[in-house]
């Protein structure tokens, strides 16, 4: 199980929404710290990649624009039972993956 990304799915006529969040604090670099004034290192995903059973149907390349705590939402073709999965990488190497099953 995830410790980073939320997904909910579910089917309506054919369409499967998925919405999620990825827990990431996405720092841009250009930050300071008030005491030191010193920049916060940047800290951003890099890459999202969605999947529906296993095949990709979406691939994002983030950058540092992005919100803290991001929130993705799309729609798709598919039904219920189908499994969605979320993964992503950021630009210090670490990642996350998640799925979940489309009611």
């Amino acid at each position: 199980m995830s410790n980073t990304i939320q997904i909910r799915a579910h089917e309506i006529d054919g369409q499967v929404t998925v919405k999620s969040v990825i827990n990431h604090p996405m720092e841009t670099g250009n930050r300071k710290i008030n005491k030191t004034g010193k920049k916060v290192p940047p800290h951003y995903i890099r890459e999202v990649i969605v999947s529906r059973n296993r095949r990709i149907v979406m691939e994002a390349f983030w950058g540092k624009s992005i919100s803290r705590n991001p929130y993705l939402a799309l729609e798709i073709p598919g039904r219920k039972g189908d499994l969605i999965t979320i993964s992503w990488l950021d630009n210090r190497g670490n990642s996350d993956s998640a799925s979940a099953k489309v009611r």
